[in-house]
């Protein structure tokens, strides 16, 4: 791996959380040469309607698989069971071991005021473990790291205590249609339980229809998030651009991570030219 690759690590509580988020982002910084990685830390064997346990949690394992080969990049489920996660001592080292294991540059999370209990949690884990990765008495047969990795929330809605604040704004239009079939691999969720949950009734029953189904509902999604952050599109990728951008992605910097530096920002986010 050449020395300038980049290890990005997206950690999500289910096992399409960060395909809903990140699957943009993570798709362009595999079409620029840098490595990838995307963790579940339950293995999601509540979310359905109709079956759960351990056929749930191999299902939606081999899901996310799925979404993994289409984008080129790795995934991982950790086995707790959904709606189970608590930010434990014994969960605290689980993730400092996985990002010591995969030293990244960047970590993708969730941010901690969520409707989500599994959500809440794995962000406090993220960043209860952020420092503690460079402490070398702590997990100490895992290599610790010499530098503390920059940590970033993933965008949401939620305005209280704090709405989020984005400082980066990428637009995906040129990844949408693989960002959405990264996401249609994940059937049991976007075609069965969110219908479900949701009172939605008119998913269709072939693969082609049920993804032009998926592409319609996802759109106002991705759109919202271009729309709200309109302004940082056009600074970050240039008026012309930014104005023009239909979908994007954001994330909010974490300042329990390393501090970014103009010269660390144009690095870690290599998408918008000089």
């Amino acid at each position: 791996m050449a020395k300038d690759t980049l290890r990005i690590l997206a950690i999500g509580a289910h096992p399409d959380d960060c395909d809903f988020k990140v699957a943009g982002m993570a798709v362009l910084y595999v079409g620029k040469g840098h490595r990838v990685k995307f963790v579940s830390l339950t293995n999601g064997d509540a979310g359905h309607f109709a079956i759960g346990g351990g056929p749930l949690a191999k299902r939606r394992r081999k899901e996310a698989m799925a979404a993994a080969r289409i984008a080129g990049i790795e995934y991982e489920v950790f086995d707790i069971h959904n709606g189970s996660l608590e930010p434990s001592l014994e969960n605290r080292l689980r993730v400092v071991g996985l990002i010591r294991e995969f030293r990244p540059d960047l970590v993708i999370t969730h941010r901690p005021n969520d409707y989500h209990p599994d959500h809440r949690y794995t962000s406090q884990l993220v960043q209860d473990a952020a420092y503690t990765v460079t402490v070398p008495n702590v997990l100490a047969l895992t290599p610790h790291m010499d530098k503390n990795p920059v940590v970033a929330y993933m965008a949401d809605d939620f305005k209280k205590p704090c709405p989020f604040a984005a400082d980066v704004a990428v637009a995906i239009d040129s990844v949408y249609d693989t960002k959405m079939r990264m996401l249609a691999c994940h059937e049991s969720q976007v075609f069965e339980w969110l219908p479900f949950n949701y009172g939605v009734s008119d998913v269709p029953a072939d693969a082609a229809g049920r993804l032009k189904w998926l592409k319609a509902q996802e759109a106002s999604r991705n759109a919202r998030v271009a729309d709200r952050f309109r302004p940082l599109l056009k600074k970050l990728h240039g008026a012309a651009k930014g104005a023009k951008a239909k979908y994007a992605e954001a994330l909010e910097i974490c300042e329990y991570g390393s501090p970014v530096t103009k010269e660390s920002f144009r690095r870690l986010f290599p998408f918008f030219g000089k």
